[in-house]
């Protein structure tokens, strides 16, 4: 009975499907970069919930104020157009800056934590953060 009820899940494991192996299909690009959200240019990211955009990655980064030492930042990259046949890199909704849109590919994504909302099996493409605690985000791959 055991060994029925063993192989059992064995066939049921191996048979399900799991998107952990499929690799997120942006194209990666080295980079490291350091911004001071003292500056006029980042003062959007002084408080919490504001966003600003970065140059790197594949079509230029957003980076959000999560909390009071949290920041994210994602690649622009829509996930659904991996060959970049669309100009338009993905932009805040202007009903809800936390959904960044693919008007190309009528797809949608969450700025908070860069999972798709809709049209899109990948979310993201999110690149590591470090605040000093003070003025000085560093985002880097």
């Amino acid at each position: 009975m055991r060994a029925l009820l063993f192989l059992s899940c064995l066939i049921l494991l191996s048979s399900s499907k799991c998107d952990k192996g499929k690799q997120n299909p942006i194209p990666y690009v080295p980079f490291d970069i350091t911004i001071d959200i003292q500056l006029p240019s980042y003062n959007q990211l002084q408080g919490v919930g504001g966003w600003n955009y970065v140059t790197g990655g594949s079509r230029g980064i957003i980076v959000y104020r999560r909390g009071i030492d949290e920041f994210v930042a994602f690649d622009r990259h829509s996930p659904v157009d991996p060959d970049g046949t669309c100009f338009l890199p993905l932009f805040p909704d202007n009903d809800n800056f936390l959904v960044l849109k693919d008007t190309c590919n009528d797809a949608s994504f969450s700025l908070y934590d860069g999972s798709p909302i809709s049209n899109s099996a990948f979310g993201l493409r999110q690149y590591a953060v470090q605040f000093n605690g003070s003025n000085l985000v560093r985002i880097y791959n």
